[in-house]
């Protein structure tokens, strides 16, 4: 029996999740018309389930997404209000079909069966699992029709790690980060804002939901949060490393930047280990790094003990802490839930 995901405590207000699934037998199944509509279904329903996606990056065989989950609201929705949003998210004659129906349940004396009704609208809201569970199946069922195949698209459950917001650690801006620059890592593009099928590449092309994804990444960096495109030149001194992520100092530099290079590889690693080194935050971020998919919860000690505690029945008896730091680059205080000791940073 697969046990059961890991989920940011219930108290929260928010939580921010970077979640990755992969196409089954990772071929290159995805053209640019399927990253399209991948993206469009995306954004359909993130106004669908209340949730907001931070970045995100559509690959050929796979994506990321990092997305802001706010806390279930204590008073939820009227009928009313549920009917106009599933008006704005899905047209009025869709919004007009759900009302007719939750009418006649009731005018045949079983509330019940518009309970249900409503139930299972809200139970799509400010949940992970409903958004990455509906976004995959609509997505796929799309994809299955349009190449006239059958059958499962992804090869397993997404995986997703709990990311700490804000803070002076930076861990959204550096997670985020990563995501934008996967296109980098493959060597698809030179420049992050060149890949149309991200969140970095999306808010230069002028896209609002982008550039407010954008605007988020980098709230911390400064006391009063820059917008627009103040915001896209601190993300991209981030993206090519003239600034770390969290430095206050950021605004001092400037918008000009050198040239971005590809990603480090595997061997340029090796050898920077070798040395006794470590690889800075501006290479660690062109190689892929494992703690990001795979670590769990990411953030300060204190985060992630939170965490820890939080869901203290996932863990053995034996572990009296969750927090385990970050290594083989320079993630500064950051840690992890899960202590990788094995290829944590490839080329």
């Amino acid at each position: 029996m697969r046990q059961p995901r890991l989920r940011a405590p219930e108290s929260w207000d928010v939580a921010y999740y970077h979640c990755v699934s992969r196409v089954v037998d990772r071929r290159l199944a995805f053209d640019e018309e399927d990253k399209c509509q991948f993206v469009k279904f995306m954004r359909l329903y993130e106004q669908v389930c209340l949730v907001r996606v931070v970045t995100y990056c559509v690959m050929a065989n796979h994506f990321h997404i990092l997305v802001e989950i706010p806390a279930k609201p204590k008073v939820l929705p009227t009928d009313e209000e549920l009917i106009a949003h599933i008006g704005r998210c899905h047209g009025k004659r869709r919004a007009w079909m759900v009302a007719e129906e939750i009418r006649q349940w009731r005018a045949r004396g079983i509330p019940e069966g518009a309970q249900k009704i409503i139930d299972g609208w809200l139970a799509r809201m400010w949940d992970i699992s409903s958004f990455m569970k509906t976004l995959k199946q609509r997505f796929t069922q799309w994809h299955n029709k349009r190449y006239g195949r059958k059958g499962t698209l992804w090869e397993d459950r997404y995986h997703s790690t709990i990311v700490e917001g804000g803070g002076r650690m930076g861990a959204l801006t550096i997670v985020g980060a990563y995501i934008d620059l996967n296109p980098v890592r493959a060597g698809l593009v030179d420049d992050p804002k060149d890949y149309l099928w991200s969140g970095y590449g999306a808010a230069v092309g002028g896209t609002k939901a982008a550039l407010l994804g954008v605007e988020k990444l980098i709230a911390h960096i400064d006391k009063i949060p820059p917008k627009g495109g103040r915001a896209l030149e601190h993300y991209r001194m981030v993206l090519y490393g003239a600034a770390d992520a969290g430095d206050e100092r950021t605004h001092e530099l400037g918008s000009g930047v050198a040239g971005i290079r590809r990603g480090v590889s595997h061997k340029e690693a090796q050898a920077v280990r070798g040395e006794k080194g470590r690889l800075s935050r501006w290479e660690m971020l062109r190689c892929k790094v494992r703690y990001f998919t795979a670590g769990a919860v990411i953030g300060s000690r204190s985060f992630v003990n939170e965490v820890f505690q939080a869901r203290r029945e996932y863990f053995g008896q034996n572990r009296s802490e969750g927090a385990r730091p970050m290594r083989g680059a320079d993630f500064g205080e950051l840690c992890t839930l899960r202590d990788l000791k094995v290829s944590v940073i490839t080329g």
